[in-house]
């Protein structure tokens, strides 16, 4: 019909803006999505920073189709424009854990969410990835579709386990920071980390990953040193 043909891309609200990137909500082909577009550096030269735009955009979107293919709750990819800097992807249901642990009213659900959020978490690296930024604001729940992961800007595949403890270390201290009225907040997202079913994973690049225990391991080291030096 005239007149009401469907845009490709309406905004509805800016949900970010930080410094690598701005992000948007709102609708991609009438289908709820996300908006991010890099952000250009100023004191970069232009083609360095295309170049470098280019590049981390790629593998965010790698790392993000493998692991839809994978099956994790991650988004899907829906649109990539390397040019103008910007990528639409699926919006994942849920609120961002860091409400939900302020909200008084989803207190008797704090341990099934952060219990998911460390399966979630395990799953991820059973396929040789680190998440880089995992923080209270990249994890959603929603309450039927469980734990979903979110922006990937920083993930690279790795098979060392260091890379897997800091993402554990970098969870726990803002948990510490954000939400200490939680105190048992971290030992909760260990016990679903450890107890995770990863037996349908396939090993990254058919090397052998770090089982949760050792990572579990290295993630106790890695806080033992933070406290040494803090």
């Amino acid at each position: 019909m005239r007149g009401s043909r469907m845009q490709v891309w309406e905004k509805e609200c800016r949900l970010h803006v930080g410094a690598e990137a701005v992000v948007d909500a709102g609708l991609w082909l009438g289908r709820p999505a996300v908006r991010k577009e890099r952000r250009p550096r100023a004191w970069r030269h232009p083609d360095l920073d295309a170049r470098l735009t280019k590049s981390r955009m790629t593998a965010e979107a790698r790392i993000l189709q493998r692991l839809t293919i994978a099956g994790l709750p991650v988004p899907h990819v829906l649109a990539l424009d390397m040019g103008s800097g910007w990528m639409v992807q699926e919006r994942r249901p849920g609120r961002p854990l860091i409400e939900c642990l302020r909200d008084h009213a989803a207190a008797a659900s704090i341990p099934e969410m952060l219990g998911a959020a460390g399966t979630a978490i395990r799953n991820l690296h059973a396929q040789g990835a680190a998440h880089g930024d995992l923080t209270t604001n990249n994890l959603l729940w929603d309450p039927t579709s469980g734990i979903s992961l979110i922006d990937f800007g920083l993930a690279r595949w790795t098979t060392e386990v260091e890379r897997f403890g800091i993402d554990l270390q970098v969870l726990h201290e803002c948990l510490s920071a954000s939400h200490p009225e939680h105190a048992d907040a971290m030992e909760q997202v260990l016990s679903g980390y450890s107890t995770a079913d990863t037996s349908g994973v396939v090993d990254h690049a058919a090397e052998q990953l770090a089982s949760a225990a050792e990572v579990l391991s290295r993630f106790e080291q890695i806080r033992a040193r933070v406290r040494y030096h803090g």
